[in-house]
């Protein structure tokens, strides 16, 4: 077994109405005391669309938001997140003790030579993991592996939201669907939409959940194009043919990278000894934010 993640404590087609957000995660008061805990993966089949990115920001979004927060790193080949909480532990035992921090739970990845075998093995060590933080928190963050594999599947079946991170740009739209070049009208679903869409069914076999599966439009450039406005047009199509939500993410900015190894996001940037000084692209990033948050329905204000 190999062991992942900070061990720190403390297709069928789907319908073409977007799922509304689960009333749960908007009807959380932090600290309260709820069945179980809101689960929200992040989930992508694409590098460089700020999938890490995302996970991070969430996480400290919610708990500035005075939230329990647990998380669990599934991408066993980059473990991102992992480092991130890693570096961010060591920033709070340098004397950044402003610092808020999730509970992060350990995996134990199979290796057996059974595929199956080794499957149930890892389906059963993210129950275990989810079960343990759901005792103790009101949100779970799940980062799932860039790539398609059982464990990536698994993981987004348990999602009560499903984030996927998307560039704007038809390049990273072909992560969800075909478009015909000179139309530029919808041919049919990519294998990562379809995907979703299974785990969809699945997540409703299992145990009647639903999975409210917001798109995140994240901007490669300050400048509005042509271009920009022909992918936006293809989106909204998209969410009404395979049930999502479009929700708007981040500019494409530097401080994102450097503020990672130091463990740290913009929301810290204040109360973080770390950080440094704030100027007005930091605020405007902190705004992206908080305005994400939001629009995905998880924090009210």
């Amino acid at each position: 077994m190999t062991q992942i993640g900070s061990g720190h404590a403390p297709g069928d087609a789907p319908s073409d109405a977007p799922s509304e957000a689960p009333s749960e995660a908007r009807g959380h008061a932090p600290g309260s005391v709820t069945d179980r805990a809101h689960i929200v993966v992040v989930g992508n089949e694409k590098g460089g669309s700020g999938k890490s990115t995302t996970t991070v920001h969430l996480i400290a979004g919610l708990l500035h938001a005075g939230f329990r927060v647990g998380c669990i790193d599934l991408d066993v080949g980059q473990e991102t997140l992992s480092r991130f909480m890693e570096n961010r532990r060591r920033a709070r035992e340098a004397g950044d003790t402003a610092l808020k921090m999730p509970e992060p739970a350990t995996l134990s990845i199979s290796t057996d030579d059974s595929i199956a075998a080794a499957n149930a093995d890892n389906q059963a060590a993210v129950d275990a993991a989810v079960a343990r933080l759901n005792a103790t928190n009101d949100f779970i963050v799940i980062d799932t592996p860039g790539s398609a594999n059982a464990l990536s599947r698994y993981g987004h079946s348990l999602a009560d939201t499903l984030i996927t991170p998307l560039n704007d740009s038809f390049v990273d739209l072909d992560l969800l669907a075909a478009i015909n070049p000179d139309t530029l009208d919808v041919v049919r679903p990519s294998r990562y939409a379809e995907m979703v869409w299974e785990q969809k069914k699945a997540r409703a076999i299992r145990d009647g959940g639903s999975i409210d599966w917001v798109v995140m439009r994240n901007r490669l450039g300050s400048l509005e194009s042509r271009n920009n406005r022909a992918v936006e047009a293809a989106i909204g199509s998209l969410a009404r043919r395979i049930g999502f939500r479009i929700a708007q993410g981040f500019r494409e900015r530097v401080i994102f990278r450097e503020l990672f190894l130091k463990g740290l996001t913009l929301l810290d940037l204040k109360s973080s000894r770390s950080a440094g000084r704030l100027n007005m692209s930091h605020v405007a990033a902190r705004q992206e934010v908080r305005m994400l948050l939001r629009a995905i329905g998880l924090v009210e204000n």
